[in-house]
């Protein structure tokens, strides 16, 4: 029996980071949001996001075995197109979705963890605590390395998917099976295309595991086998546990409950232990999705300085024993946690990561004849995709049109900066030989 790579992540590991990301606080806060909009068809809705993130995944996995950079989905494009203006543009923007998803998951731990103590989930303390958690986990990633970070990762991941089964097995004896009667309606129809949208978002944790490659034990093998089963594994939890909260309650009390409708529907079968167990639950969820994200955010941010990104000083690997990245990645998350109106362009992370998809589908239909593919297959997924994508855009029109002009500024900024760094320092993306396989 050979031993273990020192350092290096297993494949149970991996699988956990991805699970930990994707299983963050979207099930417990959108869940009612969900019912509200596809009604009985929640389960299904679930299962469509759940295909749509298998399309993507089939690209992802035949790419990641022979592109081994914690860069992730920006090596493939790169690969695939070349250096570019437009490339780098994804890249930032894949990056800056990164610092705003560790602010967010750093404001939603205080968001449940004040109240539960008492104290309101604003001024001072909301600081405090985004505070502690954020350097914390700095700390952790600094000291503990890729396997201990692994390791921490499968532990929380155990948890919490324990608690959500509980919460089915419990939900299983209250259930009531003619509330789970799809609806075939246009106006039900609609709905559920809309949940499977913004249920989307919840699947992407999946490409997590590509921005950790490098550091995995057996990345040829290990890399596909953990993209797909962490969509399988989270696919199952998740129309259970629509499954289970749809059949316990009507969609109006799902609705009414909105940012806490999972914690209400756990109490039919468990009484204030169940409301409390699965609050517990978004806890252990919010701190393994943050801690999951700043590994690879900080992977994204040393790949990136490496191969011409970002600026030099980034690229050495060490500074005080810690990636560069981590400091760059979780001093940006932290301010913008404490200083800016980040809400207002979170929930356009889905459009940013579907572009980056897209992106990486087109890259793959390049390069078919050099790794494989079936671009029959991979016609279909660049239009489901492309389907989806617009879906996207008029949905997050018609929810607040105000909010799609701060993420067109966004936009804009970013623009500016990459044409000011790319042409201005005259630094370019390159994709290093050993990162082929």
């Amino acid at each position: 029996m050979t031993s273990q790579p020192q350092g290096r992540i297993t494949l149970g590991q991996a699988v956990a980071m991805a699970v930990g990301t994707m299983i963050g606080a979207s099930i417990f806060s959108l869940l009612g949001v969900g019912a509200q909009l596809a009604g009985s068809n929640l389960p299904l809705a679930f299962v469509l996001s759940g295909l749509l993130a298998l399309m993507v995944a089939y690209s992802y996995a035949i790419l990641g075995r022979h592109i081994v950079s914690n860069a992730g989905p920006i090596a493939f494009i790169l690969r695939g197109f070349g250096d570019s203006f437009w490339v780098g543009v994804l890249a930032i923007l894949m990056w800056l979705s990164y610092v705003i998803s560790i602010a967010l998951f750093a404001k939603g731990f205080a968001g449940y963890l004040l109240p539960l103590l008492g104290l309101p989930a604003q001024g001072i303390a909301n600081g405090v605590v985004i505070t502690l958690l954020l350097g914390f986990f700095t700390a952790l990633n600094i000291t503990g390395g890729s396997r201990v970070i692994g390791r921490l990762e499968f532990g929380m991941v155990l948890v919490k998917v324990g608690i959500l089964a509980l919460f089915v097995l419990a939900g299983l004896w209250t259930l009531q099976p003619q509330r789970l009667i799809p609806a075939w309606d246009a106006a039900h129809l609609r709905g559920m295309l809309n949940a499977a949208l913004l249920f989307f978002l919840s699947y992407m944790g999946f490409g997590l595991v590509t921005n950790a490659s490098e550091n995995m034990e057996d990345p040829e093998r290990n890399v596909p086998r953990a993209i797909y089963l962490s969509i399988l594994v989270v696919m199952v939890i998740y129309v259970s546990v629509a499954a289970v909260a749809v059949g316990n309650l009507t969609v109006e009390q799902l609705a009414q409950a909105r940012e806490n409708a999972l914690a209400i529907a756990a109490e039919p079968a468990l009484g204030r232990l169940g409301f409390t167990l699965v609050s517990v639950g978004a806890l252990i969820s919010i701190t393994s999705a943050l801690n999951a994200t700043l590994y690879g955010g900080a992977n994204v941010a040393y790949a990136f300085a490496r191969d011409g990104l970002l600026p030099e000083h980034f690229e050495r690997k060490t500074w005080f024993h810690a990636p560069s990245g981590l400091y760059l990645t979780a001093g940006l998350g932290w301010l913008f946690a404490l200083g800016f109106r980040i809400e207002s362009v979170a929930s356009f992370i889905s459009l940013i990561f579907t572009s980056i998809y897209l992106a990486v589908l087109l890259s793959h239909w390049r390069l078919v004849p050099q790794y494989g593919g079936d671009r029959r297959l991979l016609a279909f997924n660049i239009i489901a995709l492309s389907a989806t994508f617009v879906g996207l855009v008029i949905y997050q029109w018609q929810q607040s049109a105000s909010d799609f002009g701060w993420f067109i500024g966004m936009v804009l900024i970013v623009l500016l900066v990459e044409g000011w760094y790319r042409y201005r320092r005259q630094r370019h993306l390159h994709l290093p030989r050993r990162a082929l396989r």
